[in-house]
């Protein structure tokens, strides 16, 4: 059976998560579901690049399925997006060699977590910034981020329900920029691989940073520390979004992200 690689957008809002669970719906519920309907009939298991926590968004969430006949790529994201609710939106398909695995070949991910720093929420953006209505010192974020780039380990960052006994990864790029006019922070953070709420607690951490509640080194003694109860709050999940997935290149057998270029080229001056 042929092999693809399907890259997609969803809006977390209406799901309790990517992975299929019984307590609501789910992201990979709703792509097996138009799968079967689309295959007349056939159950087609859907394995993503990881999972998302309820009200997470992605941007280029990557998922792989095997489907049981011959099609054509443009064929498979017609099919799709048109049987699939508007919250979900393929946006590449292609066809890849069958060991292809979508969540054991990756080797980084890209995320964004949006805030919204005006007085009171945007109705609009209330489900996808988390709101944070102080005047947050975003020079302050910024030099405290750049102590986590490289390799480290980052208990203090991972939720105590995790089962994962590693908790070394290594940053390419963390950073955060502010629009004064639309009242907004973009935080960016792009790595190996990110531990359970990471990204969400490295957020909360930053803003307590950026408020004056914490010292500007703060992240080298909460790595030190590895303590998850040394660490700031765990951030609001819509805010965040799965902004990308990476993948050895299949020829050059190396990473071919920008983010682990510029890294490698001189912004990881701070790796252990």
């Amino acid at each position: 059976m042929p092999r693809f690689k399907v890259t997609l957008q969803y809006d977390g809002t209406p799901f309790v998560g990517f992975q299929v669970q019984p307590n609501g719906p789910t992201v990979q519920a709703a792509l097996e579901k138009a799968l079967k309907l689309m295959s007349k009939g056939h159950d087609i298991p859907v394995v993503g690049s990881g999972r998302t926590d309820s009200g997470v968004h992605a941007l280029g969430q990557v998922i792989h399925f095997d489907y049981p006949a011959e099609i054509e790529e443009a064929a498979i994201l017609r099919a799709l997006n048109s049987i699939l609710d508007d919250s979900i939106r393929i946006i590449e398909v292609e066809r890849v060699e069958a060991d292809f695995h979508a969540r054991f070949h990756t080797n980084g991910k890209k995320y964004i977590y949006k805030v919204d720093t005006s007085p009171f929420p945007s109705p609009f953006t209330r489900q996808y910034m988390y709101h944070h209505p102080y005047k947050t010192d975003v020079d302050r974020m910024q030099a405290a981020l750049k102590d986590i780039i490289g390799i480290h380990d980052f208990k203090s960052f991972c939720s105590t329900k995790t089962d994962k006994i590693n908790f070394v990864r290594e940053v390419y790029r963390a950073e955060v920029t502010a629009d004064p006019e639309e009242e907004t922070l973009t935080f960016v953070f792009a790595g190996s691989g990110f531990l359970y709420n990471m990204v969400r607690i490295l957020v909360g951490t930053s803003l307590q940073i950026g408020d004056g509640l914490r010292p500007v080194d703060e992240m080298k003694r909460l790595i030190a520390a590895k303590d998850r109860n040394e660490a700031g709050p765990t951030a609001a999940a819509h805010g965040l979004y799965l902004a990308e997935v990476y993948y050895l290149d299949p020829v050059a057998r190396k990473k071919v992200t920008k983010d682990y270029f510029d890294y490698k080229a001189g912004l990881g001056d701070n790796q252990t």
